[in-house]
């Protein structure tokens, strides 16, 4: 592994790509930022080594892109891209997303926003249920969603005019694009060829062997843990079987990924958590600024108050299974038979070997976690709501139902929480381990002065002078 070699001056440097790459998986000339490609490219040979040979991903650089190519281990629906305006995508807008860069595979050097439409829109005549119509607000803010995730990464850049403008009217607005092929063509890159994949579980794993011939399994299972340790807020023991339980608990996989990541694990009995105190690789900055990061991290606290109170334990129920099974048959059906090219169709089976280490294995202790009705959680927000509400942002101070599903959904992404709807106990949330690092979050009001100029997009509220909640917690955020 390269990193064991890098003076301890440069280690620095190599960390930050490494964390720049693992987080972005694409880089270009300007995403996600203007000095990110040439650190990729300062270290590509190293990285382009240790991330195969840790993570078993491939890294493909050239002089204006960078692309790594990840192996996912199971489906993840809780990682769905975003608008500009962090809006999360629809089936709509990936639709438009997946055509545009046909269209965009297809064009010059330069495309109008109109004719990028006009092509999509003869695109969706060939797909059932889908089209995209000019005369159609939903349809033109969905299509500019899209357009506006692929500028976002250089593969379009705005030359002239308003995407703007012709989502408000067509016929008077107008924008040019130029075209950045080289982009375009490092966004669709699949790690096998769709044509030949009867079921989405074919994109899943990564091929036997590896850099290890002498225990092919081992070194499979071992890079498995390392992806999950990156990829993942939390790894808890109980998610994993035999022998990633066991890999996880080794000292020396662990430390190889801090050494490549700079981050520093921490360890419980729960399991392994890096924590990214530099903010490069994690998506999700908590304890972070802003309302929905505070009540988050506020509302973290009173649940652990209440978890911890001895003396009114609350319901304890094990997780429920997570229905990956339903959401493979799910995406499965969407994959247009007569697009598979038969006599190379791999017949992958996604569960096949699951099912073969079940019977092998003897049946585990069904683990049980603290279980907190949704009443409950909503109360509570809603109490957080009455007591700091004047320092909330404005749009939170009136949408209390909505401030309340935000916070759950943030705490879940952060794998701290679980939503559930339990036979016996209705609609709430399980109470995973990791939460209990942000209880004793600290609260403080500080006043602001009339003079004052300046004040953080998170502190947000009523006229000054006002006062500005801060809550804290003594560890880092993830």
């Amino acid at each position: 592994m390269h990193a064991r070699t890098i003076d301890s001056l440069a280690l620095d440097s190599y960390q930050r790509a490494a964390r720049v790459v693992l987080a972005n998986h694409l880089i270009t000339r300007n995403y996600p930022d203007r000095i990110a490609l040439p650190l990729i490219r300062r270290w590509a040979t190293e990285l382009r080594e240790d991330l195969a040979e840790l993570f078993g991903y491939r890294l493909e650089v050239t002089e204006t892109t960078a692309r790594l190519f990840p192996v996912l281990d199971q489906l993840d629906p809780g990682r769905p891209a975003r608008t500009t305006a962090d809006r999360l995508f629809d089936r709509r807008r990936y639709a438009y997303l997946a055509l545009a860069l046909a269209a965009l595979g297809r064009a010059g050097d330069q495309i109008t926003l109109s004719e990028l439409a006009a092509q999509v829109g003869s695109y969706t005549e060939r797909v059932d249920g889908l089209d995209l119509a000019s005369d159609r607000a939903a349809d033109r803010d969905a299509f500019v969603d899209a357009v506006g995730w692929l500028a976002a990464r250089g593969a379009v850049t705005l030359a002239d005019g308003d995407a703007g403008g012709w989502a408000s009217d067509p016929e008077a607005g107008e924008a040019l694009y130029d075209i950045d092929r080289s982009v375009v063509f490092a966004l669709f890159r699949p790690p096998r060829a769709l044509q030949h994949l009867q079921s989405v579980g074919g994109l899943l794993g990564e091929e036997a062997g590896g850099g290890d011939a002498r225990s092919p399994a081992m070194a499979l299972a071992s890079r498995s843990v390392r992806r999950a340790l990156v990829e993942q807020p939390v790894v808890y023991l109980d998610d994993l079987s035999e022998p990633h339980r066991s890999l996880l608990g080794q000292e020396k996989l662990v430390h190889e990924v801090e050494l490549v990541t700079g981050l520093r694990a921490e360890r419980r009995a729960e399991g392994v958590a890096l924590i990214d105190s530099s903010g490069r690789l994690s998506d999700v900055r908590f304890p972070g600024t802003g309302t929905l990061a505070q009540v988050a991290l506020l509302l973290a606290g009173e649940i652990a108050d209440l978890v911890l109170d001895l003396d009114a334990p609350v319901a304890r129920i094990p997780r429920p299974e997570v229905p990956i099974a339903d959401l493979v048959e799910q995406l499965d059906s969407a994959i247009p038979s007569a697009t598979v090219f038969a006599p190379l169709a791999d017949p992958f089976d996604i569960f096949a070997t699951e099912e073969d280490s079940e019977q092998q294995e003897q049946e585990p202790e069904i683990p049980e976690y603290p279980f907190i009705g949704s009443d409950w959680i909503r109360d509570t927000v809603q109490m957080l709501a009455k007591r700091y509400g004047a320092t909330f942002a404005a749009q939170w101070q009136a949408d209390v139902p909505g401030l309340t599903t935000e916070v759950i959904s943030l705490l879940e992404r952060l794998r701290l929480v679980e939503s559930v709807n339990s036979p016996d106990l209705g609609a709430g949330l399980i109470i995973l381990p990791a939460l209990a690092r942000y209880r004793g979050a600290i609260v403080t009001i500080r006043t602001r002065s009339e003079s004052e100029l300046f004040i953080s997009p998170g502190d947000v509220g009523e006229p000054d002078p006002a006062p500005a909640l801060v809550s804290s917690e003594k560890g880092s955020g993830n």
